[in-house]
């Protein structure tokens, strides 16, 4: 395993940070009044960043990137996340979309669709999951049937993140309905302005409401959207779902943040005469905390290895997601554990701790042993795909 950056590499992480110096505001870092406003307001960072030339680095020079490798879009997420810059909010199309489309899409979806996903003229979703297919994706309803020139598509999808301001969107359909679940699948391009497209935001614990639920009744899609071969598209999405586990520097950041901010917490928190700080059990499990983070930083860098052998995320990839998204909600337990009933004021009570920030946060990442596929999900792959068990 490689544990150092090149000179070009550390180079480029100066000119992004730098960069990032001169360019994040409180108007980007502040919390927003509601989902609209921060949705304006990072459709405005996402096109200052494409000026600056930060978005898609590691999209081929002749689709708008820089060319850079996956080592550098790592570095260019962890100083993203070192600086609290926002998540880019065409997430979706510059890390999924485009380089789905780049390995598999024709010549004239590129040229329609890939400078605009760079300049946020275009917000792309993720139509994969279902009601009943979220984990055993391959299982999915929707169906997509050639009538002439186009397909008629019927079916439901959920969990969509921001569906709702969403031009465009990937979707796995079943195109034939007598083959045996992945291979009758295929990968499509929907316009989400079509007639028939119905978008319903679902509001989760942590209030938010960034997630929708899309129905799709009698839409009609061009045969020019479909992407890479008819009931090719289980195959094609492998490369979209590689794409979202790869890597997670972004959470290795937030990692950071949150256990300095948990070891602020221990200090803070009275415990009879003293702080939970000085109790052995909750210094312990600190500990414990401390070590998992560096162990996820290890399984980075060791996936960033594969990245440099074999030029793309591996099977390995499932490793890091299967252990941070485990580790998060181990650190939020320990959180949870010393604020003890104090834990459940929200943002702006009197006693709330971080201004509520520990329970949203707790809240959110509960989800996080099932986006992006499921713990269970990750352990079969890991077996299967990189230890080579036969299937069960």
């Amino acid at each position: 395993m490689d544990l150092s950056f090149s000179p070009e590499e550390e180079s480029f992480r100066g000119e992004l940070r730098s960069w990032l110096q001169d360019n994040v505001s409180s108007e980007v870092t502040s919390e927003f009044a509601s989902l609209e406003e921060e949705f304006r307001v990072l459709v405005n960072w996402q096109k200052r960043l494409y000026s600056g030339g930060w978005v898609g680095v590691h999209w081929p020079r002749e689709y708008g990137g820089r060319g850079a490798t996956m080592v550098e879009n790592f570095i260019l997420q962890e100083e993203f996340g070192r600086a609290q810059a926002p998540e880019i909010v065409g997430r979706i199309g510059i890390n999924l979309v485009g380089p789905t489309m780049i390995a598999h899409g024709t010549e004239a979806q590129k040229r329609r669709h890939l400078n605009k996903i760079l300049a946020a003229e275009e917000i792309w979703c993720q139509l994969f999951s279902e009601p009943n297919a979220g984990s055993d994706l391959s299982s999915l309803r929707c169906r997509a049937e050639r009538e002439g020139n186009d397909f008629v598509i019927n079916g439901q999808k959920t969990w969509t993140s921001y569906a709702q301001f969403a031009d465009w969107g990937v979707l796995l359909a079943r195109t034939d309905p007598q083959a045996s679940k992945s291979r009758g699948i295929s990968f499509l391009i929907v316009d989400m302005k079509s007639p028939g497209v119905t978008v319903r935001p679902l509001r989760q614990m942590t209030g938010s409401q960034e997630f929708n639920e899309v129905f799709l009744e009698d839409v009609r899609i061009p045969v020019e959207n479909l992407v890479g071969e008819m009931n090719q598209g289980w195959q094609i999405a492998q490369t979209t779902l590689s794409h979202e586990r790869g890597t997670s520097p972004r959470q290795l950041v937030i990692h950071h943040i949150l256990l300095d901010a948990l070891v602020q917490l221990a200090h803070n928190t009275p415990r009879g005469e003293t702080t939970a700080a000085n109790d052995p059990i909750i210094r312990q499990k600190i500990a414990a905390v401390f070590s998992e983070v560096e162990i996820f930083k290890l399984h980075n860098w060791r996936t960033l290895t594969q990245i440099r052998r074999n030029g793309k995320p591996g099977p390995e990839s499932s490793m890091v997601k299967l252990f941070w998204s485990e580790m998060s909600q181990r650190l939020h337990d320990v959180a949870i554990e010393i604020l003890g009933p104090h834990a459940v004021h929200w943002m702006g009570a009197p006693r709330a701790e971080w201004n509520g920030r520990w329970l949203r946060s707790y809240q959110y990442y509960r989800a996080a042993t099932i986006f992006a596929g499921t713990s269970e999900v990750q352990r079969n792959i890991i077996a299967q795909r990189v230890l080579g068990l036969p299937r069960g």
